[in-house]
């Protein structure tokens, strides 16, 4: 399939989870491509490995001709990463998955199984699947896309079938309300022909590979929506069991001491409460968690359910906010969500530790053999796992 033959396109921002995937993908069908980003990263290997030209420098320069796709990290004129999507989204028969929490662990289920049915599937995911080898594949079958609810932009997404895994406000730039985001959500699925509500699902009663009740109803979601696709619910079931999850989402980062270390991307108070109880369920021990907050738009707004959420932690440590695409805000700094936790647990073990070595001796002095140790958030704080790990060796 060469759809996009004759096309150039030059990706600004393609090192991210989400541009890198489009930019194999487009690659694949024919566009010539190349791109930029100001940092190297772990993405860049699949890019450079598509064959795809790439720039790393303090700013990008598009070259003359080239239909230019922004990420939405970057102010640069261009077309929308959205716009490319949707284009993307036309093309084939498209699976398109959203929602607040849930959203690249449920698409990569749909790959997966689709992938192991041998249904040979496209794909673009917002994290790697090493199950998938990562983040973007050009098959013949189904595309299995996520839509992105952050900035609206899944409102110009057209599949035959949409998933929405769960709804709470978790953009607080973006949405005035709640209320504001279920709206744009429902005025979507109107115009796509099959949809999946994942909040209609019973967890699913399945023993899978990836633990938590979360992923539970996030495997409903996925055998549902593989139904759609025309997939055998008993045969998609088989194989939706040997699922082992996408790079960040309590993926075990390595073991000394008897203490194992798990990191997660979770940076919304509900998928904080979840991997902690993923933890608890898995380890059945002692649970040890650092929380990196992300956005201080998102730090002002819940900073005491991100408190109420770490007290089911047995110690707990927070890092300054890893700010992403926001300037600072006046009083707003992770130790918002320290004092929060305090007053919720009065007396529990926890720490300030702004800086992620703080935050990985902290918990290093703290934890004991049959313990997990949690690093929590959507910036860098996967970092985190390694120094702790150094510290316990």
């Amino acid at each position: 399939m060469r759809d996009l033959e004759g096309r150039r396109l030059y990706f600004i921002g393609i090192g991210g989870a989400g541009l890198s995937a489009y930019a194999v993908l487009a690659r694949a069908w024919g566009a010539e491509v190349a791109g930029w980003d100001r940092n190297e990263t772990s993405y860049l290997e699949h890019v450079r490995e598509a064959g795809i030209e790439v720039a790393v420098s303090d700013e990008p320069t598009a070259p003359e001709g080239w239909e230019v796709v922004v990420s939405s990290a970057y102010e640069f004129p261009g077309r929308r990463r959205a716009e490319l999507l949707a284009e993307l989204v036309a093309l084939r028969r498209s699976v398109v998955v959203t929602g607040t929490h849930g959203k690249t662990t449920t698409a990569a289920m749909i790959a997966f199984c689709l992938d192991r049915l041998g249904k040979d599937p496209a794909f673009v995911i917002g994290g790697d699947v090493p199950q998938l080898g990562g983040n973007a594949r050009a098959g013949e079958g189904w595309l299995i896309a996520e839509g992105d609810e952050s900035d609206r932009t899944v409102e110009l997404l057209r599949p035959e079938v949409a998933v929405v895994t769960n709804v709470e406000l978790d953009h607080h730039t973006t949405y005035a309300s709640q209320a504001e985001l279920e709206r744009l959500l429902e005025q979507w699925l109107a115009e796509v022909p099959h949809v999946v509500r994942g909040w209609e699902l019973a967890p699913v009663d399945l023993e899978l590979a990836v633990p938590g009740e979360h992923n539970r109803r996030n495997a409903a979601c996925a055998l549902v929506a593989l139904g759609l696709c025309g997939a055998d619910p008993a045969a998609a079931a088989a194989v939706l069991r040997e699922f082992t999850g996408a790079e960040r989402r309590f993926q075990l980062v390595g073991e000394a001491g008897g203490v194992r270390i798990y990191d997660d991307y979770a940076h919304h108070p509900s998928e904080v409460a979840a991997a902690i109880a993923a933890a608890r369920e898995l380890a059945g021990g002692r649970v040890l968690a650092v929380f990196q907050p992300h956005l201080y738009s998102r730090t002002r707004h819940l900073a005491r359910a991100f408190g109420k959420a770490l007290a089911a932690a047995d110690v707990a440590c927070v890092t300054e906010i890893y700010p992403a695409r926001e300037q600072p805000l006046d009083g707003v700094s992770g130790k918002l969500v320290v004092d929060a936790l305090a007053e919720i647990e009065p007396g529990a073990t926890i720490g300030w530790t702004p800086a992620l070595e703080d935050a990985a001796s902290f918990l290093a002095r703290r934890a004991r053999p049959g313990d997990a140790v949690l690093t929590l958030g959507a910036g860098d704080v996967e970092r985190t796992g390694a120094l702790v790990l150094e510290r316990l060796r």
